[in-house]
């Protein structure tokens, strides 16, 4: 049962907002948005400077879950996400990370329960902390067919193009509900309907 979901990215105050490396933290800013509205008992986000992270909690069904998303650069995800599951006593098996991929094409979306960080730093260091690849993930992919020839750094870290950022936002969502199903009737009944 996830109990933890986090999605990854850069500070926006940094300068970070609407790049391709902070399609997770968008998501978990839609599904707070979502919860909100949907279930009473659903807090807004609030900054804890000792986790350096953003929380939200709340119920779905009879499950309290935590939405998360953070306050320090990628590299340093591992930290917090080790900070709060160990807190609230999370096994790694019940937290599912939202992140950008671009390996995977514009707007796809992959989940799986395990796996490699595949390149990307935020998972690594996650997985560098809780010391397993058994993490549940789902990835938003942001590729394009220049972003096999695109510098990695660059790529993540630019902005989407006009065109692309229509199709990102409709991935988004989408990837907000496939959290959402997967909190509600499991990560199995999510990869069978999301997954592409």
């Amino acid at each position: 049962m996830i109990r933890l979901v986090v999605g990854l990215g850069n500070p926006e105050a940094e300068g970070y907002k609407d790049t391709r490396h902070n399609v997770g933290q968008s998501v978990i800013k839609i599904l707070g948005t979502v919860y909100a509205e949907h279930f009473e008992d659903f807090g807004d986000f609030v900054l804890n400077k000792n986790f350096r992270a953003y929380l939200a909690s709340g119920k779905i069904g009879d499950e309290k879950v935590l939405l998360m998303y953070l306050a320090v650069y990628m590299n340093e995800s591992g930290g917090p996400v080790q900070k709060v599951a160990s807190f609230w006593k999370i096994e790694p098996k019940d937290i599912l990370v939202v992140f950008d991929d671009k390996e995977i094409p514009l707007g796809k979306l992959r989940i799986r329960m395990n796996g490699s960080a595949g390149g990307h730093n935020g998972m690594r260091s996650i997985i560098e902390r809780l010391g397993t690849k058994d993490i549940p993930r789902l990835r938003v992919g942001t590729g394009t067919a220049r972003s096999a020839r695109a510098d990695a750094a660059r790529f993540v870290l630019g902005k989407f193009s006009p065109a692309e950022r229509k199709a990102i936002k409709e991935a988004e969502k989408r990837a907000a509900e496939a959290v959402e199903t997967a909190l509600k009737e499991g990560l199995t009944a999510a990869m069978n309907k999301y997954n592409e």
